[in-house]
């Protein structure tokens, strides 16, 4: 059994990590009221957005532009999203999980590549085989447009030249505060299964023409697909890290009781038998 001063030891190093992760939960929930209040603006935009690319995309059809055009899936770029820290209990165990299973189903049919967005994804995939286009390791220190532009400009500039038949991302999107679901979906070329659901029998009158439209629409359209992505892995990474700061101090608290309950037993046994042998030394002394 440890001694008295190893569990006051024990307590006292246990009862600091809780006061650690307690800080760290706040921190994590100040921080996703402020992600969440972004995502839940940002999606709106975004769902009208695809609305008119896909109006647009059912009345131009797959030639109308470049990003619309189906291919067969021979050169493939994945996008891994992760966060930059850990501490946030699965998170980016699983999408780092989900873009290995994704490579090890394509790599057969197709030569796979990785954008790796964050800096826990790279740090694993960089002693991988797998070939790394590009790597953003500061991203979600304050997630901007203007990354997400850069980052789809590059995507959609080498979708274009040929360099990629297609791209997926892997992200967790953030659905509540103990709800992140991990996603796969394919980001180029766009997807016009969206553009089914159009009325088509109303006729606009497109000035310009509405290829010209979509033209100008598209890049921008796939920008905010990036920024959506981006603000909902920023999103579910303090979701998951709060929730895991609070597994972690409510198991401190129950550590701490069990360590006490510990060391009030040793002490209340070493007090017995002090006792014990006071007792017996002065009968013996009677004696």
């Amino acid at each position: 059994m440890p001694s008295l001063i190893d569990l006051r030891r024990r307590i006292t190093s246990v009862k600091s990590t809780q006061q650690i992760t307690r800080a760290m939960k706040m921190v994590a929930a100040a921080k996703l009221r402020r992600a969440q209040d972004s995502v839940e603006a940002a999606r709106p935009y975004a769902t009208e957005l695809r609305k008119v690319v896909g109006n647009l995309a059912a009345r131009v059809g797959e030639s109308g532009h470049p990003l619309l055009k189906q291919k067969e899936e021979n050169k493939v770029l994945l996008v891994a999203v992760t966060g930059d820290k850990g501490l946030c209990g699965a998170f980016n165990t699983n999408v780092i999980r989900r873009t290995r299973e994704e490579i090890a189903t394509r790599s057969e049919a197709a030569d796979v590549e990785l954008l790796l967005l964050g800096r826990r994804g790279a740090d694993f995939f960089r002693r991988r085989p797998t070939p790394i286009r590009a790597e953003y390791l500061t991203l979600f220190a304050g997630v901007t447009y203007e990354d997400s532009a850069e980052i789809a400009t590059d995507i959609t500039r080498a979708f274009t030249d040929g360099a990629y038949d297609a791209v997926y991302v892997v992200y967790n999107q953030f659905v509540s505060v103990m709800n992140q679901k991990l996603t796969c979906e394919r980001l180029l070329p766009l997807d016009t299964d969206f553009a089914a659901d159009v009325d088509t029998t109303q006729e606009y009158i497109f000035e310009p023409s509405a290829s010209e439209i979509l033209e100008a629409i598209v890049p921008g359209y796939v920008g905010t697909q990036v920024h959506k992505v981006l603000l909902d892995s920023q999103a579910a990474e303090h979701a998951a890290r709060m929730t895991a700061m609070d597994a972690a101090t409510k198991n401190a608290g129950e550590l701490i009781d069990s360590l006490t309950l510990t060391y009030n037993r040793s002490r209340q046994a070493a007090i017995t038998k002090e006792l014990i042998e006071v007792v017996s030394g002065a009968q013996a002394l009677e004696g």
